[in-house]
């Protein structure tokens, strides 16, 4: 696999590339967390029902993601940058600040990003990487919840007009370690397919959607993405 000088690359990760620095996979581990499906602590249902255990989750969320390190898949992507400016982007479904940490710097989170938070209000979200396992927090300025900036199952994800501008400008769409089952992400592929951008994947398995791509190349990331910027 190889980009030219005149490719333009849009990726897209997945949870794939984060299990790889020992960041759980809620969906290829059962889906539960302490005894709860994950979508009983990630949907607006959830934190309605229950804030002090949705924060509990997001909590251990942030706990883990604090102790996990880059690893050489992301940061092969952040060198691939480096390689291609003005003509990469990165677009994660990955909420942990992994790649930022790596290097990447033309990066969407289109969940949102587990290390802020937003007023169930004022709806701006800000750096926050404090954890909630007991009290909750509440806005300084109108005294309303604090939830996490996560987009939850349910809720649209962040930005998608700015995404697909992405896509439709790229010639190359590179997916790591998705499973090809969460949407509108997973379509990303039949769009690129409908423009006739070449596709490629890289993970441990096949995708759910594999007979859309143009490249499977099966493997942890780890492995191949370093290859991209070998010299």
């Amino acid at each position: 696999m190889a980009f030219s000088a005149h490719d333009r690359l849009f990726v897209l990760t997945g949870a794939g590339i984060s299990a790889e620095s020992g960041l759980a996979t809620f969906r290829g581990s059962g889906g539960l967390w302490n005894g709860h499906r994950v979508e009983d602590v990630a949907t607006p249902e959830a934190w309605h029902a229950d804030p002090t255990l949705v924060w509990r989750f997001y909590s251990m969320r942030r706990r883990d993601a604090l102790a996990a390190q880059p690893n050489v898949g992301h940061l092969a992507l952040a060198a691939l940058e480096r390689r291609m400016p003005n003509r990469f982007y990165l677009c994660t479904q990955n909420v942990d600040d992994l790649h930022e940490r790596a290097g990447s710097h033309h990066l969407h989170h289109m969940h949102g990003q587990l290390f802020q938070s937003r007023c169930t209000r004022c709806n701006l979200p800000f750096a926050d990487r404090a954890l909630y396992e007991t009290t909750l927090p509440t806005c300084t300025d109108c005294g309303q919840p604090i939830r996490p900036h996560i987009v939850w199952f349910g809720e649209i994800p962040l930005a998608m007009d700015d995404i697909y501008a992405e896509l439709h400008r790229a010639t190359a769409l590179l997916v790591v370690g998705t499973s090809g089952s969460v949407y509108p992400a997973a379509g990303l592929v039949h769009i690129a397919n409908q423009r006739r951008i070449r596709t490629i994947y890289v993970g441990p398995e096949a995708p759910l959607n594999a007979e859309a791509f143009n490249e499977i190349l099966l493997g942890p990331a780890t492995e191949i993405l370093p290859t991209l910027t070998a010299t």
